[in-house]
This record gives structure tokens, C-alpha cells and sequence, in this order.
């Protein structure tokens, strides 16, 4: 999404140079033309400070904008030490509280205190959905004018182009059997062991195959649960995808069962492209972008009754992919990138 926006800001005709504390990563080398990628050459976010004040005081930037919480801290400080004056915009792209559920209570009190005390330095924040906005509210206490709610620049002039992309697996030239999609790293927060039950159950009564895109830690759990159910034939674990849009135009529903989000990309992406979508109603994103359930299926999170029902009516009963598109037409990267202009001051 950084890439995303940096080229779009680019586009407005700005100069910008993407600070990197650390340069790694699968969308390190599909940066936009005429974005500067400047390496801080840190191995934490926190180490680069020393080498984020030199930059401040060298290029002597109008705005800056900090992409996530631990870069947001580490800005704050720079900016004082650097002695610039910099606009400082702070972004923040995930339920915060929902992320920290499970976690002790100290842990949580400790993120929250940073939080408050660092974030009443920042000009601006900028929050991906309004679930966001809400809960950075009631941590922060910051007043909602500090708060500003901008649509990820989700939607690129690229994407239709990318997903006509040739992929060569075999389940996407197949269309007598139903593709399902799910996207994302293979973690707690994105559910997959209640995605790949639901496809048990959706399996029990027609073909059907699972896809996940995405590498993490659960892969093998991913994969001895299959077994144990019977589908391990019917789910395919290909890792890590560079272009993942050809898959997303080739599946016959794209599904998200995450228990927390931000602001769902691939959720968008698949609306983007018109494909059938079905997602769990978890903080935060999902049910701003489906409208109260009212474009497409929501369900309750871990819920594998209620996904595999949903999964199947839009198997039966698709959307129609023009109420899919019109519903992320603010998720485009112009209309995001004229949004961060106006709230970094450099429209």
C-alpha cells in the first residue's frame, strides 16, 4: 500500500523518496518509477533514528509520513532531534485492540501509554477505515479532527493488466471445479483452519478446491488439518505470490476469514476485479467495505457453519460484479493519493 501510495503521489507530480529502515521483502523491487527508494540500512525500526535524523536534516522534506506504529515513535523523535520542520503525518493500518487481544495486560497497557504519548506529537493521523479511526479514538483520546479516516490506495491502473497475467497451475484452467481464495499470511489473525473446515463442509456436498496464497508459520498446521479432514487433495499452499491478481480473477469466490484487519487489500482487490466475495464481520474494514453485508456475505468470525453457507451461496448465486467495483471506488490510488496530499499539506 506505501508503494502503492508513493506512486500515486508521484503521479501528482511531488517529489518522494521512500525511506526504508529496512530494504526486504517481496514488494521491495516493485516500487513505481520516479519514487527515490532511500536505505537507512537499519536492522530494526528503532536503530534507524540516527540515520532518519541525518536524512531530516539533509533533504529537509515538506511532510513525512510514518506507515506504521513503531515508525511512527521512531519519527516523533527525529523530527525533534533533526530540528526540521517537517510536517509529521502518522498512518495506522489495523485494529489495534483487536490485535492486542490475548496478549497480558501489561503488554497491552505498555502499547497503549505509547501510543498516548507519542501520537499528540504527530500533526495528523491517518487511519485506513473507520473502525480504525474509532478504536484509535478511544486509546489515543485524541480529538477527531487529529483523525483522519483515507481509503487504502488499494485499486491501480496495473490491476487489470496484472490479472491477465498467464499463471501456469493447472486448478485455474479447470472450471468444472469451483475455486476458493483465501490470501494473506498464514497466522492466527487471518483464520485459515476455520476457512479450511468450511471447505470440508462445502466439499462433503460438491467439488470444490481451496487455495491459500501466502507463507507463515501455520503452514504445516494448515496442512495436518487438511489431512485430518479429508481435503488435503482439494487445498493447494503455493507460498508466497508476486502477482497474485490472475488468481484472484480466476476464483469463483474469494473469501476472508480473518479475525481482525485494518482495511482488507485483498478483500478490495477481489471486489475490484468483480469476483464473488465472502468475509467475516471483524474490526474493522469488511463491513464498511461490503455496506453492512448488503453487497456481499458477511459472517460471524470462527463461525464454519455460517462461512460454509456463505461460501456456497455465492457459488449458487454470485454478486454481480458492477455492485463489487462500485463499492471500492474510493479504495482507488488517486482518490487516496489526493487525500494524503490535502493531510500532508502538499496538495
Amino acid at each position: 500500500m506505501v508503494s502503492n501510495l508513493a506512486g500515486g503521489l508521484a503521479g501528482r507530480g511531488l517529489s518522494v523518496d521512500l525511506v526504508l529502515a529496512r530494504a526486504q521483502g517481496g514488494h521491495v523491487e516493485a516500487v513505481p518509477e520516479g519514487v527515490r527508494v532511500v536505505r537507512l540500512g537499519a536492522r530494526h525500526t528503532h536503530s534507524a533514528l540516527p540515520a532518519l535524523v541525518q536524512y531530516l536534516q539533509r533533504e529537509r522534506p515538506q511532510a513525512m509520513l510514518a506507515a506504521k506504529h513503531r515508525a511512527i515513535r521512531v519519527a516523533v523523535v527525529a523530527r525533534r532531534l533533526a530540528r526540521v520542520p517537517v510536517r509529521l503525518v502518522g498512518r495506522l493500518g489495523t485494529t489495534v485492540s483487536a490485535a492486542l487481544e490475548g496478549r497480558s495486560a501489561l503488554t497491552r497497557h505498555l502499547w497503549y501509554l505509547g501510543m498516548r504519548g507519542f501520537y499528540r506529537h504527530v500533526d495528523a493521523i491517518v487511519a485506513v477505515s473507520e473502525g480504525v479511526a474509532a478504536d484509535l479514538r478511544a486509546i489515543t483520546g485524541l480529538p477527531a479532527d487529529r483523525v483522519r479516516v483515507i481509503r487504502n490506495p488499494v485499486v491501480t491502473p496495473d490491476l487489470e493488466r496484472l490479472a491477465a497475467s498467464p499463471v501456469d497451475h493447472s486448478w485455474l484452467r479447470d472450471p468444472e471445479v469451483p475455486l476458493v481464495l483465501g490470501m494473506g499470511r498464514l497466522t492466527r489473525q487471518k483464520d485459515f483452519p476455520t476457512l479450511v473446515r468450511a471447505l470440508a463442509r462445502v466439499r462433503a456436498e460438491r467439488p470444490c478446491r481451496l487455495m491459500i496464497l501466502g507463507e507463515g508459520r501455520d503452514r504445516q498446521d494448515l496442512l495436518t488439518l487438511a489431512r485430518s479432514l479429508g481435503v488435503s487433495e482439494d487445498l493447494a499452499l503455493p507460498g508466497f505470490v508476486a502477482n497474485p491478481y490472475p488468481y484472484l480473477a480466476s476464483a469463483s469466490v474469494f473469501v476472508l476469514s480473518s479475525i481482525w484487519e485494518g482495511s482488507p487489500n485483498a478483500l478490495t482487490e477481489a471486489m475490484a476485479l468483480g469476483r464473488p466475495v465472502v468475509s467475516t464481520d471483524c474490526p474493522s474494514g469488511p463491513r464498511e467495505l461490503l455496506r453492512n453485508g448488503t453487497v456481499a456475505p458477511l459472517v460471524p468470525m470462527a463461525d464454519i457453519d455460517a462461512l460454509a453457507r456463505a461460501i456456497r451461496g455465492e457459488l449458487d448465486h454470485p454478486t454481480a460484479p458492477e455492485s463489487l467495483r462500485e463499492a471500492v471506488r474510493d479504495y482507488h490510488v488517486e482518490v487516496s493519493a489526493r487525500a494524503y496530499a490535502e493531510v500532508l499539506g502538499v496538495f
